[in-house]
C-alpha cells in the first residue's frame, strides 16, 4: 500500500435503541499521530493535549436508524473502503471507550439512502436543515461502539459526490451511554463532524465505475465551504491504496479528538 495523504498533524442519544445488525468487529490496528497545537474550536479553558475536531453541520440527510454493524455496503457497488477511527478525549488524550460512532455517506453516484428520489443534482438547503426521508433504504449508514482503545472500524465504500459538496463522510459521536439488552441507553452527542479525502484519491476513484457515470461538476476539496484546510485536524483522512488500482480497495484512518463533556448543537 502506498500512502497518499499522511497525517500532517493529530493533535448520545437521550435514549437510543440499537439494532445490533451484522458483525460488530473492532479493528485492533493502531492509528499513530503526533501532538500539535490545540484547535481554536476548543470549548473548554483547560489546555488540550490534542486538537479538537471541528464541529460541522449535521446536514439534511442524517437518519437516526441505530444500525450497529461493521459492513454498511448492502447492495451498493463502488470502491471498497476500510475506515478505522480512533476517538480520544482531547483534554486528557485518553481513549473514549464505549462511545457510539455513527457514520453516513452517499453512494458512488452521489445519492444517500433514504433520499433516492432526490438524487444527486438537488442542492442541499443553505442552512443544512433536515429533509424528511423519501424511502426506507439504509445503505452506507451504520454505527459502532468503540473498544477499550477508542477504536471502531467500518466496511463501507469510497463516496461519490453530489452538487455543491466535495467527497466526504459524516460522523457523529455519542458518549456517556451504556449498552444494555435494550440498546445504548442515555448519553449525549459530543461531536458532529465530517471526514474528507485527498484530491489525488478522489480523481483516481472518479476514473473507475460506477463513479465515472456521474456527470455533475465536482466541488474540489479546496472549493468546499466546510473543509477548513488544516489536514488531519480538519478531518482529512489518512488514505492508502495500491497505485493505479484503487478499485481494489482503500484504507482510511483518523484520530478524532473530542470534548466528551460538550453538547454542541447539531
Amino acid at each position: 500500500m502506498t500512502h497518499h495523504t499522511p497525517q500532517p498533524s493529530p493533535a448520545g442519544p437521550s435514549r437510543r435503541k440499537l439494532l445490533l445488525a451484522g458483525g460488530a468487529g473492532i479493528a485492533a490496528a493502531g492509528i499513530a499521530a503526533a501532538a500539535s497545537t490545540p484547535s481554536a474550536s476548543a470549548t473548554t479553558s483547560t489546555p488540550a493535549c490534542y486538537p479538537l475536531a471541528p464541529e460541522s453541520i449535521e446536514g439534511p440527510y442524517y437518519l437516526d436508524y441505530d444500525l450497529f454493524r461493521r459492513d454498511l455496503t448492502e447492495d451498493r457497488t463502488g470502491n471498497p473502503l476500510d475506515l478505522r477511527l480512533t476517538l480520544i478525549d482531547a483534554i486528557t488524550c485518553k481513549p473514549l471507550r464505549g462511545a457510539a460512532l455513527d457514520i453516513w455517506s452517499c453512494d458512488a453516484t452521489g445519492v444517500y439512502s433514504g433520499y433516492t428520489s432526490i438524487g444527486n443534482d438537488t442542492p442541499p438547503p443553505a442552512g443544512g436543515g433536515h429533509i424528511p426521508p423519501t424511502d426506507k433504504l439504509t445503505y452506507l449508514r451504520g454505527s459502532q461502539i468503540t473498544d477499550r482503545h477508542g477504536k471502531a472500524e467500518f466496511r463501507t465504500l469510497f463516496p461519490g459526490w453530489y452538487i455543491g459538496r466535495t467527497v466526504h463522510i459524516h460522523l457523529k459521536a455519542h458518549v456517556g451511554g451504556v449498552l444494555t439488552p435494550d440498546g445504548y441507553e442515555s448519553g449525549h452527542v459530543c461531536h458532529t463532524g465530517q471526514l474528507y479525502f485527498a484530491e489525488e484519491a478522489v480523481l483516481a476513484s472518479a476514473d473507475t465505475a460506477p463513479y465515472n457515470t456521474n456527470t455533475l461538476k465536482r466541488t474540489t476539496l479546496d472549493e468546499d465551504r466546510f473543509y477548513g484546510g488544516g489536514g488531519a485536524v480538519d478531518g482529512l483522512l489518512d488514505l492508502s491504496y495500491r497505485p493505479g488500482a484503487i478499485e481494489r480497495g482503500a484504507r482510511a484512518s483518523l484520530t478524532v479528538g473530542v470534548d466528551p463533556s460538550a453538547t454542541p448543537a447539531s
